[in-house]
């Protein structure tokens, strides 16, 4: 059984839900992703935040990165996946939810992500097709 753990991109960084937005940009930029999850004080994810939130409801708000908070973007609880979830289950939720990376979770706490970049290296066509299909349908 392949498992989220084995396709998950492990060690994925957070961004502390007080840093701003600008800091948030600049992670991206030096570790060549999209998007980052949020973590809070306690240690735990609160969210997570992309290049594109970012564009559209900061920058194009004419609000300041410097100034708003990545916790201002943290929009409830993410949809995650525990580490020993099938990757059935890890396609359910992404294809349910219509979201192109998850969190992955082992006792509540973060160790990777899943994107499609994950899921085209380990995936067969058919499946990707499927989820290409119903997240941008």
């Amino acid at each position: 059984m392949t498992t989220a753990r084995d396709i998950m991109h492990a060690g994925a960084e957070c961004i502390n839900e007080d840093e701003s937005l600008l800091v948030a940009a600049r992670m991206m930029r030096d570790l060549g992703v999209g998007s980052l999850p949020i973590c809070g004080n306690d240690d735990r994810l609160h969210g997570i935040i992309t290049d594109r939130d970012i564009v559209l409801k900061c920058c194009a708000e004419g609000r300041d990165p410097a100034e708003m908070k990545a916790q201002d973007l943290a929009n409830g609880a993410p949809h995650c996946v525990r580490a020993d979830a099938d990757v059935s289950q890890v396609l359910r939720t992404m294809q349910t939810n219509r979201i192109r990376r998850v969190p992955v979770l082992d006792d509540n706490r973060l160790v990777g992500m899943i994107s499609e970049a994950d899921l085209a290296r380990h995936l067969n066509e058919e499946q990707i097709a499927r989820f290409v299909e119903s997240v941008y349908a």
